[in-house]
């Protein structure tokens, strides 16, 4: 049997707990990064115009939203921060498996409530502006309810 690494673990726990999000895991090996990519959709029901991020106006039935939370080595990868809702440091060996545990808990209440928050920003002509957010604070006690059980490796190419 193959050993378990990052990348496996995130697919087995995403597929587990998060089934009924869209969740993509994306791997720069170049980079030594690891992305995860969340979207969010809701229908238009409205018909409102919505303008993205980069200004580009659209009145889609349905509306995509997504971003991502980055997990990166300090000493290798190359990013640019505001890029990502979260950017989580991990060693050059490997990520603790209890903070991988709470990160996946943490980012499923994102996505509960996110999804909540983007239905309502459909529905509210006065609402200016709809993101997710993300908290160390929250995420910290997240991985707090979990106790260490040693690290997952990075993948090997």
């Amino acid at each position: 049997m193959a050993k378990e690494t990052i990348l496996t673990y995130l697919d087995k726990q995403l597929t587990k707990k998060m089934n009924e999000y869209d969740v993509a895991i994306d791997w720069d090996t170049r980079n030594h990064t690891i992305e995860l990519v969340i979207r969010l959709f809701a229908e238009n029901t409205e018909g409102a115009t919505i303008d993205d991020a980069d200004g580009v106006e659209s009145e889609e039935e349905i509306i995509e939203f997504e971003d991502r939370i980055l997990l990166y080595n300090p000493k290798k990868s190359r990013f640019n921060e505001e890029d990502y809702l979260a950017v989580i440091p991990f060693e050059g060996k490997g990520i603790a498996k209890n903070v991988l545990d709470g990160l996946i808990d943490y980012l499923k209440d994102i996505l509960d409530q996110g999804q909540s928050d983007l239905l309502d920003f459909l529905t509210d002509e006065e609402a200016e502006l709809f993101e997710l957010q993300f908290s160390e604070d929250e995420l910290a006690e997240a991985i707090a309810k979990y106790e260490d059980k040693g690290y997952l490796p990075y993948p090997s190419y």
